[in-house]
């Protein structure tokens, strides 16, 4: 059963790109019905299994869970912009960086000399990898389109490595936490809306109500990997979870029809290698 928990969250992430592609949508529909369905599941999880949880660490998952909707609505914009298959491998490969650098600096990780030596190797692979996948033939106006949401990508990642670093900072269960961070991934998307002035389209909308669907593969993207994490190890479960890149990526090619040069293939192929070669060695070492 433990590899069944293993391979379900890299899945389940692989596959929600292509899933909220496919039900359509501006990306702020999206991120409405990915937040409304990741809390329609976590209530369900509540009431079945009652996990415990301090008014602190309900707070600060409540503002993890806020910071997620920033990375994430970032994800969205960037497969409308540039497609799944050049977004999810440099948003993938921003995180990674980003996640292993605050490791170090806050939370005291690789703390040898050898350790940083290595470590810092696995980083320079994530961004040779992540650039190799945003390699494109034509030099036309698309190249301008593109840097403007590498920018995007970058800034808005920080939300994603927000997400990623409190929980670690807290001392409740991956279980425990899902429940507030979702109530923070609903508050934060109703207060964008509010000041996007979009509020009532998207929330009578059909299409952001079809994207809960998106919620639930995120869901059992989030529960599954936190079984992982038990059966398997955090360093083991984080790993393999990152094959999500190469499922979306390749999967947007498969099922999305996004196009790539024979030369964009081979760099964006050889980039997705240096991407799961660098998490391996950021996490591992």
């Amino acid at each position: 059963m433990s590899i069944v928990w293993l391979l379900l969250p890299a899945l389940a992430w692989g596959v929600l790109p292509l899933v909220v592609s496919k039900l359509g949508g501006e990306p702020v529909d999206e991120i409405f019905g990915t937040a409304f369905g990741t809390l329609i599941v976590s209530v369900v999880v509540e009431l079945i299994l009652h996990p415990s949880i301090n008014a602190i660490s309900f707070i600060m998952a409540m503002l993890a869970g806020a910071f997620w909707i920033v990375g994430q609505l970032g994800q969205y914009t960037g497969y409308a912009k540039i497609g799944v298959s050049k977004t999810m491998p440099i948003s993938t490969g921003l995180q990674l960086v980003g996640t292993a650098l605050v490791g170090v600096i806050i939370f005291g990780e690789w703390p040898s000399v050898m350790s940083k030596v290595i470590g810092a190797l696995g980083v320079v692979l994530l961004i040779i990898g992540a650039v190799m996948t945003s390699i494109q033939d034509n030099k036309d106006q698309s190249n301008g389109s593109q840097r403007r949401t590498i920018i995007m990508l970058v800034v808005t990642t920080i939300g994603f490595i927000v997400f990623n670093a409190i929980p670690k900072a807290l001392s409740a269960s991956g279980i425990a936490i899902f429940l507030p961070e979702s109530i923070g991934m609903v508050l934060a998307v109703l207060i964008y809306l509010l000041f996007k002035h979009d509020f009532h389209r998207v929330v009578t909308g059909k299409k952001s109500w079809l994207n809960i669907i998106g919620g639930f593969v995120f869901s059992i993207a989030s529960l599954t990997y936190i079984m992982s994490v038990s059966a398997n190890g955090v360093n083991t479960a984080f790993v393999v979870s990152q094959l999500s890149v190469v499922i979306s990526t390749l999967g947007s090619m498969i099922f999305l029809n996004e196009k790539k040069s024979r030369r964009e293939l081979t760099f964006t192929l050889i980039g997705l290698v240096l991407i799961v070669v660098g998490a391996v060695i950021t996490t591992i070492f």
